[in-house]
């Protein structure tokens, strides 16, 4: 009988988005891995999970009307992405559409663009790495459908003006989508302006399965108003349910169910702690590589970035950390809730052992 395979331990992992699942969120996911979420009128249970996450989300998210809120849980930030698209696209009048994306966003608006048929207009960042105002309103144009702005960028853990962003959007009659897959569940703890509470926004990507620690795949689209959703509905007359919003259709209920799971036991004060934790021990990693003579980008969500020369990435790797590189080279450390201090103390001592300081 072959061995039964064991998952990977999180004990090295420093470059993920992902992290454990709580308990609760584990539990709750495998009672309903069965149900599907894409047939609500046959699932009703798991139906009504959906709803509670939604509001969940939305209350995350200071949406004006959480009980209300249109949206549902997705197989990650890429499917909410492409389905921000994919109703902007739906919505606009223009036959020739485009989509304004600053550098930093996620490469799933390229998938989008690509699947879509729409022209994806990349926007060069400013000083921090936010998403520059004077190129974004120069992108823009009678034929945009949807300006994008990133709320916890991927590499670098920025965020981008976001009411400045929806204002141009609005100007030009077209939409504005914000990508908070990642920072989400950080940013209701910090001051940044990033949610429906801050802009008028028109939809937001929002991830249970990154910093919600959901079992994965769980993420998340929520909309302002319903016409949103409706642009996104088809037709499925074989099923109980005669039209559907989703993309992907089949759904595992283990998303929703882990992700109401998740939230109901966290939000808000456990998240609170966690996101304080993180960012205590970004900053503490941060200064660390900086006192090794590193240059590092100070951190504004619990995300390090440092220039480390490509002999000790290698090394580290080697050793077993699981690392990664942003697009310009530097080393990319997120500090998720499973990257505990000693996690990183352990990685610094390899660090001096395989690399030193940069000054030596």
């Amino acid at each position: 009988m072959p061995q039964q395979a064991t998952p990977q331990s999180f004990d090295h992992v420093l470059s993920s988005m992902c992290t454990e699942p709580h308990p609760a969120a584990r539990d709750a996911a495998e009672r309903f891995l069965a149900s599907n979420p894409g047939d609500p009128a046959t699932y009703e249970t798991v139906s009504e999970l959906e709803s509670r996450a939604v509001e969940l989300l939305a209350t995350v998210a200071e949406h004006p009307d959480p009980g209300d809120a249109a949206g549902y849980v997705t197989s990650g930030g890429t499917e909410a992405n492409v389905q921000a698209v994919r109703a902007a696209r739906n919505r606009t009048e223009s036959s020739d559409p485009n989509v304004v994306v600053p550098e930093s966003g996620h490469f799933s608006f390229t998938k989008a663009a690509e699947l879509l048929d729409v022209e994806l207009r990349t926007v060069p960042l400013d000083g921090d790495f936010r998403a520059n105002l004077d190129a974004t309103a120069a992108a823009i144009d009678e034929d945009t459908a949807l300006v994008v702005g990133v709320a916890g960028t991927t590499e670098y853990g920025r965020v981008d003006p976001i009411p400045e962003l929806c204002e141009l959007a609005h100007q030009a009659d077209a939409y504005c989508h914000v990508d908070a897959a990642w920072g989400g569940f950080l940013l209701p703890f910090t001051d940044h302006a990033w949610s429906f509470g801050d802009a008028p926004i028109d939809s937001l990507t929002v991830d249970p399965h990154k910093f919600g620690q959901a079992p994965a795949p769980a993420g998340g689209l929520l909309a302002r108003e319903q016409a949103t959703l409706d642009a996104l509905a088809i037709e499925t007359p074989y099923l109980e349910t005669r039209s559907q919003a989703t993309l992907t259709g089949t759904r595992s209920g283990a998303g929703v169910a882990g992700a109401v799971a998740a939230m109901e036991a966290l939000w808000p004060e456990g998240y609170r702690k966690a996101a304080d934790r993180a960012m205590a021990n970004a900053e503490w990693l941060a200064a660390a590589l900086s006192d090794r003579g590193y240059a590092v980008v100070d951190p504004d969500l619990p995300l390090v970035a440092a220039q480390l020369p490509e002999e000790t990435f290698t090394a580290l790797r080697e050793t077993g950390w699981k690392i990664s590189r942003t697009a310009s080279d530097e080393l990319r450390v997120v500090c998720m809730p499973h990257v505990t201090r000693e996690m990183l103390q352990a990685f610094v001592r390899d660090l001096d052992r395989v690399g030193g300081s940069e000054d030596a």
